[in-house]
């Protein structure tokens, strides 16, 4: 079975990027494809195992390196024109065009997909709110190449045979803006890396970019109504200057850290703090691995991973005084937390656990579509 990957772009080393690096284990001859691909060496030796990529004509427009998501109404042409005609099996990876790669009927389309398109669908006047783009001119450019983005999205869906989503909560996405049914399987999660640590000290821990949807003005701001709780927290980005001004003495901000240190941080934190309505959310993930609790907001992935009141709690509003209400309500029930009961429930989602179920499901798709043919 002639097998091609195909991915959006190849830039970071992200959660999207974790199941590539599974899907090379898996499928090692499989040919890959990407609108771009601008890895360094050391993160291609992970997640390709340093194998090349076939990328689209973005790869050459001026700027693409750093501009490449300005490209956004080309995309749909360019994932297009990647040429997958010779393979029987497509695994695409998508949570934006990728989905869109022209197949034939005697090819088999099975769809990853992290979500559909978020600034084109459920997260549309978001996006558009925080870019400044609700008026004028560019809003109405803006607004046009979304409509655009939509409409093609919606075209694509019969190109892919099945569906496969990263959570429940994706899954009804699918099924709402798809009218598809989808299969979950969870990501993988490099569990093993994460140590269990049954000591914990007197401090909470935030990590994220500094982007509005991750919601770390919200936890900083609910750390400020609780000036004898400490919060370190790591990560850096756009908003970085907004959030630092919301912060009493009581936080700390550590900027980036490399791996090892933020595991270090993971397995020390009395609880880790996540605010964001994620997809999934891996940080979790791996901070329970730690053995950390996690409080998180009650909605989105984390209620797929989290079990309340024995790996962590959730907080119901997005809002700084729904959030140190339940901090609250866990500094009076810490001692429930069971870090090792915690590490073992992590177990559920590593990579090996992933690396088979996409197994299991790819081979016995592909039997049942063989009979097809």
């Amino acid at each position: 079975m002639k097998t091609a990957i195909v991915h959006e772009w190849f830039v970071n080393y992200m959660g999207s990027e974790k199941c590539i690096e599974s899907f090379t284990n898996i499928w090692q001859e499989a040919d890959i494809f990407a609108l771009v691909d601008f890895l360094g060496e050391k993160e291609r030796e992970i997640i390709l195992k340093g194998k090349s990529v076939n990328t689209s004509f973005i790869q050459k427009l001026p700027g693409a390196k750093k501009r490449y998501r300005s490209y956004l109404p080309f995309m749909p042409l360019a994932i297009e024109q990647l040429d997958v005609s010779q393979h029987d099996v497509i695994i695409s990876s998508s949570h934006a065009v990728a989905k869109g790669v022209l197949t034939g009927t005697n090819q088999m389309h099975v769809c990853y997909c992290h979500t559909p398109v978020r600034y084109a669908w459920d997260l549309y006047n978001q996006y558009l709110k925080e870019a400044g783009l609700t008026r004028g001119i560019k809003g109405f450019i803006a607004k046009s190449i979304l409509h655009y983005i939509r409409m093609w999205d919606i075209s694509t869906v019969n190109r892919v045979d099945y569906f496969i989503a990263n959570s429940h909560y994706i899954a009804k996405r699918i099924k709402k803006i798809y009218n598809r049914e989808a299969d979950v399987i969870y990501p993988p999660v490099d569990v093993d890396k994460f140590r269990l640590n049954s000591v914990k000290e007197d401090f909470y821990l935030a990590v994220s970019r500094f982007v509005p949807y991750k919601k770390m003005d919200l936890i900083v701001e609910a750390f400020a109504k609780m000036p004898d709780k400490k919060l370190f927290v790591i990560g850096s980005g756009p908003d970085e200057l907004k959030i630092k001004s919301l912060a009493g003495p009581n936080v700390t901000f550590l900027g980036y850290q490399a791996d090892e240190k933020l595991r270090e941080y993971m397995g020390r934190a009395k609880a880790f703090v996540f605010a964001a309505e994620e997809d999934f959310g891996i940080t979790n993930v791996e901070a329970m691995a730690c053995g950390t609790p996690v409080i998180a907001f009650g909605k989105g992935g984390a209620t797929e991973t989290i079990v309340e009141g024995k790996t962590g709690m959730f907080f119901n509003i997005q809002s700084p005084d729904s959030l140190a209400e339940t901090v609250g309500e866990f500094e009076k029930n810490v001692d429930s937390f069971i870090p090792e009961e915690i590490s073992k429930h992590a177990q559920k989602f590593s990579r090996g656990r992933f690396e088979k179920e996409m197994t299991d499901f790819v081979e016995a798709k592909y039997k049942i579509f063989k009979e097809t043919l």
